[in-house]
């Protein structure tokens, strides 16, 4: 790790792509403070500031490993745009959920499913869906399995799941990345539907 700390993040990018992983984590280590800071003092939440912070570095990683990051001298204005951009992206999620206008007469803002009780349908539905998830997750490989648990149902950081398992960030973002895929693999391949 000491022969990435005098390169410039170009060639760090460079590294990463040609498959160095402990280049990637050299980058991440160099921004993730500025970065992490940037979005918590726009998003004003911890929880959904480290999100967007993941995130971010998830689409750095997979736009350089598709080979599609462009070598311009700026890493850390592209990082932070990323950052940005995911940033509009959860204030627009948010807008669409939360609007709804009180003046149309013909609308109960009150009446809603979600402020509704659970019908027994919801319930049936709701337990079928976690019951096919269990067996999704069963049929990953270990290493994937095993931070798909520690991130969902441990409720860690990818940095925490890196520590405890021994591995980069990078890493334990790439087991992430593929289980995630492999779950839509799977349940395609079932036809098994994960939504209500």
């Amino acid at each position: 790790m000491a022969k990435f700390t005098g390169m410039t993040d170009e060639q760090l990018v460079k590294a990463y792509a040609q498959g160095s992983n402990d280049a990637f984590d050299m980058l991440l280590k160099r921004h993730q403070d500025r970065i992490y800071n940037y979005i918590l003092r726009i998003i004003k939440n911890e929880d959904i500031a480290n999100d967007i912070f993941q995130e971010t570095f998830v689409k750095a990683i997979l736009t350089i490993k598709q080979g599609r990051y462009t070598e311009n001298g700026k890493f850390p204005a592209w990082i932070s745009r990323i950052a940005h951009n995911l940033i509009i992206d959860y204030y627009r999620q948010e807008k669409t959920e939360n609007v709804q206008s009180a003046d149309l007469n013909d609308v109960d803002v009150l009446n809603r499913k979600e402020l509704c009780e659970e019908t027994i349908e919801d319930v049936i539905i709701y337990n079928q869906i976690h019951q096919d998830v269990k067996y999704l997750i069963k049929e990953l490989p270990y290493l994937q399995r095993e931070v798909l648990n520690m991130r969902y149902y441990q409720n860690l950081s990818f940095k925490e799941i890196a520590e405890l398992t021994g591995v980069s960030i990078n890493t334990a973002l790439g087991r992430m990345r593929y289980a995630i895929l492999n779950l839509r693999r799977i349940a395609a391949e079932k036809d098994i539907a994960l939504t209500m």
